[in-house]
């Protein structure tokens, strides 16, 4: 088989079995902030598991481009060295959503392997599960049980919870899985050392080919595991790797899937790929499957969106397109451009399953002639500086390139790290990867330094000895304006104010900068400034405007009033506070392990990361949120320590802020001693009365080990209870429940429970009453009982369990029923096994036909299949041509 049909045959048999074949997403990961790239198949479902989304069909198959060369899943190092790595990939998949389960997954599997691919049964090795004793999580029985009727134990392998447990990330849907692996070895090997052995041991001959993943579970933010309420499958089959096993080819490279392209290479460079000649033979083969495998991720990349680039996902596409130019280059011998010709012959082979290619064929020929030209003017120069500096570690017996060197590689040379380190490792030499980072930081950094110096000079109006800040004592000042700058911003230009003291609390330690007024007089006439944040740069207090045209103003201001936002400063007080007095009681409640990983906090919210190692149950937030409104109702006075030597400040007990940097001397806020004491230089209330409430509105994982809480205090806190509590007393009206809403609210529930049982029961006996009827109208034609007729059910799937409710009761049926519901077309076609065998009939094909005179489609198994559609007027005609059908 071609790898065209291998892969229309996947689709055509689960198009079979009623999936619904969906396009392959873009290789740029779309509306993802976790991918720059879709690095496998069910990344574009992942919102149906995660229960965000509805997905169009319960059963659903596609091939998807992958692409892994960066994070956790990086292929790159591996792919031109072995026969199965690449960056770009296809990934052929089947999902169910809440609909078949491991039974489905598992036979259909084998049957598409060994009866329509016909892939060897005595070459087949499946894996299981064996159990996490941690997890509680059993020996997967249920598949194990399925797989020995049809492999037999001897061919089952145990697999730990790296290998046979799938996890969508630290929480959500996961699961057990059972791979397929294929022995492709000739059969010598396979007589001497047994394929089962190999298994999961990185042989290139033994590999995985299809893991077929069974979501059952669902991981929590403690790591516990509990049964989903939908069962879900995930499927994964490396199209390449079962092109290499159908084909009977020992790498992938050799099967037509990169054929096409090798041998224009071996045209354009003069080569042939698998000569034994020459030296550098083994050299120019890892070349062609570099730049085979290379061409597919960098063109279906630009197809998709996403152009070359020295950042983020552009980066990443740039570094595989110079990797493939370089091998071309070195050992090809391709002085000139030529990855571009590749493209048309890729696109050519993709057209009938990926014709976005054919469609930008030039565009993106264009794109990497560009590339590779911008490349090549310094690949050759760049190469010979590696030379030299390779040939001096040579002379004085080193083994590393430093990483300033290779940073010189990169600025100037456009070499990627990852590209040095590969040269340097064939030339038996490492680099500097430390080196290299702190140089990148260190140009970063001059980057910004001379930005800044660009674009926000300073016009200096008096000198100063420094800003004194002031706003511990006082919400306003009389100060003097030092200087000024305006810069450009995305949004226009802001100005940049400095004073000679301030009362305005600078962006520190998670709080928020403070906003307000200046405010002075020239000529009699008032002036005023708006201030919307402060921050602080090195030891300048930073004041920010967005109002327009102060030059002049800002030039003839003596003394100015600095004035804060009292109001917003008091709210900003509460929450901060408010942070200490729930650290304190979280360590109180949880344990002393829980430290300070970040927080933010303004007038409206406060927002706290901490160390912890499970989710914080209700039961312990209530404890923290209680002892916090305890400290508050103590209206505790603050104890406010400034200029407190470091060492001492520690020796009495204070907490270090997260981030923080700390000096000789220190500021020690204190709320009790006993209770809260901690490093800070933000601001405070007077006393823990002012906060006046505290209540928790969210906690969740922000990492592992790492939570985070927000919460509310004063005014926004009391408003929510305010809404809390008409919120009930809406309810009680509504339930007419003046004392007991959850007794009410438990009383409804089951009402309508009772009324969904009594509905089913209802429907069961209209199906036993509507099945006694077609009984009697049943038609012999050619030897086939006949009931071909419009009834009337409340659902599609009732109709289903009416044509399994006549199955047993009449020898050799063919069943054609109709419904319309609330004018949706819904079409079910029943054929007896014996008739199926017999006759060569098949539902599937049957229904897609008749469902034609509905607007619709659908399909099935050969002894029944369904169809909908949008034309509820077109059933008569419909149940017409099936009458003629028969």
């Amino acid at each position: 088989m071609t790898s065209h049909q291998i892969r229309q045959a996947f689709l055509d048999f689960f198009q079979s079995k009623e999936h619904l074949i969906v396009p392959s997403a873009p290789l740029v990961a779309k509306n993802d902030p976790t991918l720059m790239f879709n690095n496998s198949g069910m990344a574009q479902f992942k919102d149906y598991f995660l229960g965000n989304g509805t997905p169009p069909a319960r059963r659903i198959a596609d091939t998807q481009k992958c692409l892994r060369v960066s994070g956790k899943h990086n292929d790159l190092e591996d792919v031109g060295f072995d026969t199965y790595h690449h960056t770009m990939f296809e990934m052929l998949g089947n999902w169910s959503f809440g609909d078949y389960f491991k039974k489905e997954a598992i036979t259909w599997a084998w049957e598409l392997l060994t009866d329509v691919y016909q892939l060897p049964k005595d070459r087949l090795y499946v894996s299981v599960f064996e159990g996490d004793a941690k997890d509680g999580v059993p020996f997967d029985q249920e598949a194990w049980d399925l797989w020995k009727p049809i492999v037999g134990e001897e061919r089952i392998i145990l697999g730990n919870k790296k290998d046979n447990f799938w996890e969508m990330g630290d929480t959500g849907p996961c699961g057990p899985c059972s791979e397929i692996h294929v022995d492709l070895r000739p059969q010598a090997d396979v007589d001497q050392v047994p394929g089962k052995s190999l298994v999961n041991n990185d042989h290139p001959q033994v590999v995985e080919i299809w893991n077929l993943v069974f979501m059952q579970f669902e991981r929590k933010a403690d790591g516990s595991l509990i049964p989903l309420p939908a069962r879900h499958v995930d499927t994964g089959m490396g199209f390449e790797r079962l092109c290499m096993a159908i084909q009977g080819k020992m790498s992938n490279y050799d099967t037509d899937v990169f054929q096409n392209t090798i041998q224009v290479i071996e045209t354009l460079s003069g080569k042939t790929y698998g000569s034994d000649e020459g030296p550098f033979a083994r050299l120019a083969d890892i070349a062609m499957r570099v730049i085979a495998d290379h061409l597919r991720a960098v063109s279906f990349a630009i197809t998709d969106g996403q152009l070359p680039s020295n950042v983020k996902a552009g980066y990443v596409i740039r570094r595989i397109l110079r990797r493939a130019v370089r091998y071309g280059y070195s050992y090809l011998g391709f002085t000139e451009p030529f990855l571009h010709q590749l493209v048309p012959t890729l696109a050519e082979q993709f057209k009938d399953v990926f014709s976005e290619l054919k469609a930008q064929e030039d565009f993106v020929s264009r794109v990497i002639l560009e590339e590779e030209r911008s490349f090549l003017r310094t690949l050759e120069s760049g190469l010979k500086r590696l030379d030299v500096i390779t040939a001096h570690l040579t002379e004085t017996q080193q083994d590393t390139i430093a990483g300033d060197e290779v940073f010189e590689l990169s600025d100037t040379f456009g070499f990627p790290v990852d590209l040095t380190a590969l040269i340097a490792r064939e030339k038996g030499f490492q680099i500097d990867e430390e080196g290299f980072q702190k140089a990148l930081a260190e140009q970063k950094a001059r980057s910004r330094q001379d930005a800044a110096k660009e674009a926000t000079d300073w016009v200096e109006l008096r000198e100063s000895d420094g800003v004194e800040f002031l706003g511990y004592d006082m919400p306003e000042t009389h100060s003097q304006i030092v200087k000024y700058r305006k810069v450009k911003t995305k949004t226009g230009e802001e100005y940049h104010i400095v004073l000679d003291r301030t009362p305005f609390y600078a962006e520190m330690g998670g709080q928020v900068g403070d906003t307000g007024t200046l405010e002075w007089t020239v000529n009699g006439q008032p002036q005023e400034v708006k201030i919307v944040d402060t921050k602080k740069e090195n030891d300048l207090f930073v004041h920010i405007s967005h109002d327009k045209n102060l030059d002049e103003a800002l030039t003839q201001a003596e003394v100015i009033l600095a004035r804060i936002n009292t109001d917003r400063r008091e709210k900003i007080m509460a929450n901060h506070t408010a942070t200490h007095l729930m650290l304190s009681a979280m360590r109180e409640v949880l344990g002393s392990h829980v430290g300070q990983k970040g927080s933010f906090l303004n007038d409206e919210v406060l927002r706290f990361d901490f160390s912890h190692f499970a989710k914080v149950t209700d039961e312990e937030l209530r404890h923290i949120e209680d002892r916090v409104n305890e400290k508050i109702r103590e209206n505790i006075p603050l104890d406010e320590r400034r200029n407190v030597p470091i060492q001492q400040a520690l020796e009495l007990g204070a907490t270090a802020t997260f981030g923080e940097k700390y000096g000789d001397f220190v500021r020690v806020i204190v709320f009790d001693p006993a209770f809260s004491l901690e490093l800070c230089g933000g601001t405070h209330v007077p006393a823990t009365g002012e906060i006046g409430l505290f209540k928790f509105i969210s906690e969740g994982s922000v990492s592992a080990g790492v939570r985070r809480v927000e919460a509310i205090t004063g005014e926004k806190a009391l408003a929510l209870m305010r809404q809390q509590e008409e919120t009930l007393l809406r309810l009680r009206d509504l339930l007419k429940a003046p004392k007991d809403v959850v007794k009410a609210v438990e009383s409804l529930l089951e009402e309508r429970t009772a009324l969904q049982k009594r509905i089913e029961v209802l429907e069961n006996e209209k199906i036993q009453q509507l099945k006694t009827q077609l009984m009697g109208r049943v038609q012999t034609v050619n030897g086939a009982n006949l009931i071909i007729e419009k009834v009337e059910v409340p659902t599609a799937d009732a109709l289903k369990q009416l044509a399994y409710a006549l199955r047993p009761q009449v020898d050799n049926l063919i069943a054609v029923l109709a419904t319309d519901i609330q004018g949706k077309p819904q079409l079910a076609v029943y054929i007896a096994e014996e008739l199926v065998k017999e006759k060569g009939l098949h539902a599937g094909q049957i229904v897609k036909e008749l469902a034609k005179e509905i607007r619709g489609g659908g399909g099935g198994q050969p002894f029944f299949a369904t169809a909908g559609g949008t034309d509820a007027s077109g059933l008569d005609r419909a149940l017409a041509k099936a009458s003629s059908l028969f």
